[in-house]
Formats: C-alpha cells, structure tokens, sequence
C-alpha cells in the first residue's frame, strides 16, 4: 500500500465562528452538510452516505477552533482529516480549513468531496 499525502484546502466561510463549530462538532451539524446521518456513540461517529457507512474515532477538539477524526480503517497509521476555523486577525475573515490525507492518485477526488461538502455547508448555513 502506497503511503497517502497530506493536503489542506482553505473555505472563506461567511458565518461567525461559533454558528461554524455548531455545523461542525455536532452530529446533527454534521447531518446538514457532511453526510446523510452523522451518529455518534462517545468517542466513535458513524458517518452515511447513500445506504455505506464509514467509522471515525473523534481524536481531539478545542470548542470553537477545531475537531479531528481518524477513519478506524487508518487506525494506528497516522493519517486523521481535521476542520479548523481560522479568522483573520485583521480582516475578521473566516475561513474553514481543511487538513486530510489521500493516496497521490486520489488528491483531486478528496479535494473534489470537499469542495462539494463545503459547497453544501455554505448552502445550508447562507454563506453562498
């Protein structure tokens, strides 16, 4: 198995940081825009999408800045995806920042989900 890369991809996200981390940290958030239905059970999420369902175990999270799952498919490796809000310190632009790992070959296939995850997000929360 080929090694995956990291990448990270930057969203300018019109909402307040803390509407962001709502849509963001919670499953009923995530439900909105991430996937079909988002449950979690303590420490592990079930993400679904169309019938499949995906595993992640919730790593770490700072209420209002960020939260950070790995997929238990990459348990014990060290890739995780992350989402961030970053705000400008001088414009007070937010943007949301995206940090996952993809083999080379498949970078513009999760760029590509991400864009349409976030483009769904920006629909749901009226940042369009």
């Amino acid at each position: 198995m080929s090694d995956k890369k990291k990448y990270v991809i930057e969203f300018v996200v019109r909402a307040s940081p803390s509407l962001l981390y709502q849509y963001m940290a919670t499953p009923s958030g995530m439900s909105e825009w991430f996937a079909d239905n988002v449950n979690s059970r303590g420490e592990f999420y079930t993400f679904i999408w169309d019938g499949s369902e995906e595993k992640a175990k919730l790593l770490s999270k700072k209420s209002g800045e960020y939260i950070k799952f790995q997929w238990l498919d990459d348990e014990g490796e060290e890739y995780f995806f992350q989402l961030r809000i970053q705000v400008d310190e001088i414009t007070k632009d937010v943007s949301l920042m995206i940090t996952d790992y993809a083999e080379e070959d498949e970078i513009d296939e999760g760029k590509m989900f991400w864009e349409n995850q976030i483009s769904e997000l920006k629909q749901v929360i009226g940042s369009v």
